[in-house]
Formats: structure tokens, C-alpha cells, sequence
């Protein structure tokens, strides 16, 4: 059996516990571990993990990540979640679990600085990188061994030292021969942790396991599922693929497939945005469209300056919008051209909100680009909407200014809120 250590990265084709160089007990042994060259990466608790690196004094500390009173939390570091906390839950909630918790508003341009850092790290290890969010990527380091001077597994723990000294976050990987599998290894881990499945396994391993443990399989399906006889996936994997079809349909195959550890899905480089957006969360409930209104403006600001950040545009707007009992409303709306204009956006959908503004209380709004299109050829006019280049010009002179000499520089009249209207967290 295959061993690596990863402290000092000395590496055996035999078996053992302590690193026999430096004594570390952080050895990871598999009989697949130099021959497997699919990683998932993850950052652990990473937006936590960023504010812990920043101050010091809260190491050992329960820290979380998000917006007060009425927010959610955005992350909480390992010590928070031994308490219960998690990611998504109600800040009032993650309160009464962890009561002495340090809670920290979100600073999303420290996590993209630190995150661009992290995959610069990985393109210098393979440029076959797949970013599936802000803090985790999928990497195929198929043939670099003669670049590294090592197999992918020393590499990565390389990367993963290095990460830790440069960045100053720690980081999991999953090591396996496919996407799907190194994505369940990633979690078999953490944090700061090295897990492997190899193929000769993979069946095996998974059968015991529920099958929500499949991306994609939500509690709904599960159910469905449930209700059908497979609760696990050792349940799926007996079933060939005739039987699958005529269960599942069209689908049914691939679930099985998955079932037993089986994918067959590239690491693409570049991964479709599927949708672009921006949110907040009122600091109490609202009413009266006059008091939604500005804050709808600045989301539309946010909104057009991650579309531009993404090279895209906007064919029509979405509105959200949830009720003080957490209802949910969108309304969809279409634009006459694409843009990526704050203007244009707000002026799409102001009269979505005031149409709903009907006396109903508000806790939260969103505005989404829907559909998507390329940025390439937004906001030039036409004549249905022949002002839409001036629009552009006047953002871009805004945006330029602000670039200058900070966001305070210059702003727009409708965005202007009193201090007690402002919302929470964005």
C-alpha cells in the first residue's frame, strides 16, 4: 500500500502510520494514491477562515460569518459548527446554539482576493481547473508528473502546504479517478484533510451510503426515491440499465451508474454562470415601495457590476421578493435589449415591485439577470430604447470615477436612503 506523509511529503510504496523521516501521524496510504489524478479542492470554513486570518485574537474562538438580528449565516468556522451551527441557517437560530459566537459581517473583497490567490495555486499545478464556487475547484493533473517531479497526490499536498503559508487558509482535497468520487472523498475529511477513493473500491465503499449523498440528490428526490424502495446506493447499483430506464426514465442509467462510483464527466475550464444576482435582507420588515425603492437601485448597481465582471448581460430582470412568513414571490420581466446598465435594470423592474407593493411586509429583495446573454453586444440601442448607449457612457463615467477615488465618490440620487432604511447584509 501506497503512503505519503504530509508534512515532510516523504512517499513509500509500503505501508505506514508514522512518517518514519519526520514522526508525523498526517500520513495518508491507499493502494491507488500515485496512479489517481482527479482532486476536489475545498477551502475549509473559508470565508470564516479569512476573518480568523485577519484577527488573530480569534483563534479558538467560535466566529460566524454573516448579517445580524435577521440575517443568515454565511459560514462558521469548525469550532461554531461543533455547536450546531451551519451555513443557510438563521441568524437568530445560530445565536441560541452558539450564544457566545464573534459575528462578523461578510467582506466579500477580502474572499475574492483570497480565493483568486488559492487558484492561481492550482493553474500553477495543472491548467485544467474548474472553479465550482467562490472557495472549492475540481482539478485534472493527468500527465504533469514529469512537471512536478512527483505524482498528482504529492503535488497537491505541496499546493496544500503552500496554500496554508501564502494564503493563510487551510484546505481539503479528495483524490479519486472522477469527479463524482473525489467530490465524495473531499467530504470523508475535514477540514485540513486528504481522503481517497480509488476505482477497485468505489462500489463497495458506496453501497452502505444513503443516497442523498449524490450531488444532486435532494431531500425531495430522496423521498421519491424512499418511496420507490432505494434508500441506498447499494439499492441502485443492482438494478442493469433496461430497468433503470423503465424506472427512472432517460435518467435512470446515469443515477445508477453514479450509484456505483461511476463518471464519466471532463474538468472543463470554464463553467457556464448559470445565473447572475443580487440580494439583501431588510433589517425589518417594509411596506411602502418608497422605502424598497433606493434599495432596489443599489442592488441593481451590484447586479450590473457582476454582469460587466462576467462579460455578460441581461435580456430581462427577475424580481424576489420574500414575506415577513418567508413566502416567496418573482416576477420575470423582459428589457428591449440586453444590457448590463444599472438604469436600464431598475427601470425594467420598478413596476414589478410596485405591483406587489400591495400592503404586504417585506423581510428580503433580489434582482436577477434572467435570461443571460453575452456582454458583447449589450446597451448599444436600437429605436425601442435609443438612449440605452448614453445610459452605458453615464455608468461607465461612475463606475470610472469610483474606480478613482473610492465608492463614496459619486453616487446616484434614487440610491440615497436614511441610515434606519438601510438594509442588513447584501
Amino acid at each position: 500500500m501506497a503512503s505519503l506523509c504530509r508534512e515532510c511529503f516523504a512517499r513509500s510504496e509500503v505501508a505506514f502510520r508514522r512518517c518514519p523521516g519526520c514522526g508525523s501521524a498526517r500520513v495518508v496510504a491507499h493502494d491507488e494514491l500515485f496512479t489517481l489524478s482527479i482532486a476536489h479542492v475545498d477551502c475549509d470554513a473559508f470565508f470564516a477562515s479569512v476573518e480568523k486570518r485577519d484577527r488573530p485574537e480569534l483563534a479558538g474562538q467560535p466566529v460566524i460569518v454573516g448579517g445580524r438580528h435577521r440575517g443568515v449565516v454565511s459560514a462558521a468556522c469548525y469550532v461554531a459548527r461543533t455547536r450546531g451551527v451551519r451555513s443557510a441557517m438563521p441568524m437568530f437560530k445560530a445565536l441560541k446554539l452558539c450564544p457566545d459566537a464573534v459575528v462578523i459581517k461578510p467582506d466579500f473583497s477580502k474572499y475574492v482576493a483570497a480565493s483568486r490567490q488559492v487558484r492561481a495555486l492550482m493553474e500553477g499545478l495543472t491548467p485544467l481547473v474548474q472553479a465550482m464556487s467562490i472557495d472549492e475547484a475540481v482539478m485534472d493533473l493527468s500527465g504533469t508528473e514529469a512537471l512536478h517531479g512527483a505524482p498528482p497526490a504529492v503535488a497537491l499536498a505541496r499546493f496544500a502546504r503552500t496554500v496554508e503559508r501564502e494564503v493563510g487558509v487551510t484546505v481539503s482535497i479528495g483524490l479519486a479517478p472522477n469527479r463524482l468520487l473525489a467530490k465524495i472523498a473531499v467530504e470523508r475529511d475535514k477540514p485540513r484533510g486528504m481522503a481517497v477513493i480509488g476505482a477497485a473500491e468505489a462500489a463497495a465503499l458506496l453501497a452502505t451510503e444513503p443516497v442523498t449523498i449524490l450531488p444532486g440528490v435532494g431531500p425531495a428526490f430522496a423521498a421519491k426515491l424512499a418511496g420507490m424502495g432505494f434508500s441506498t446506493l447499494g439499492q441502485l447499483q443492482r438494478l442493469d440499465a433496461r430497468e433503470a430506464m423503465r424506472r427512472f426514465g432517460e435518467d435512470g442509467p446515469v443515477l445508477v451508474a453514479r450509484a456505483s462510483g461511476q463518471d464519466s464527466r471532463p474538468v472543463r475550464v470554464e463553467r457556464d454562470t448559470k445565473s447572475v444576482s443580487a440580494e439583501t435582507t431588510f433589517d425589518r420588515d417594509l411596506i411602502l415601495p418608497g422605502e424598497m425603492e433606493p434599495i432596489l437601485w443599489r442592488l441593481c448597481e451590484k447586479l450590473a457590476r457582476r454582469l460587466r465582471e462576467k462579460e455578460l448581460a441581461a435580456g430581462g430582470v427577475v424580481l424576489k421578493l420574500k414575506t415577513a412568513h418567508f413566502a416567496l414571490r418573482t416576477r420575470n420581466a423582459r428589457m428591449p435589449g440586453p444590457s448590463a446598465v444599472p438604469e436600464t435594470l431598475y427601470g425594467a423592474a420598478l413596476p414589478l415591485l410596485r405591483r406587489e407593493a400591495d400592503g404586504t411586509a417585506f423581510r428580503l429583495i433580489g434582482i436577477g439577470a434572467q435570461p443571460l446573454v453575452e456582454g458583447q453586444g449589450a446597451d448599444r440601442g436600437d429605436l425601442a430604447d435609443p438612449e440605452a448607449p448614453r445610459r452605458a457612457a453615464r455608468w461607465e463615467a461612475m463606475e470610472a470615477l469610483r474606480k478613482k477615488f473610492g465608492d463614496g465618490a459619486v453616487r446616484a440620487g434614487r440610491g440615497m436612503v436614511a441610515p434606519a432604511k438601510l438594509p442588513a447584509r447584501s
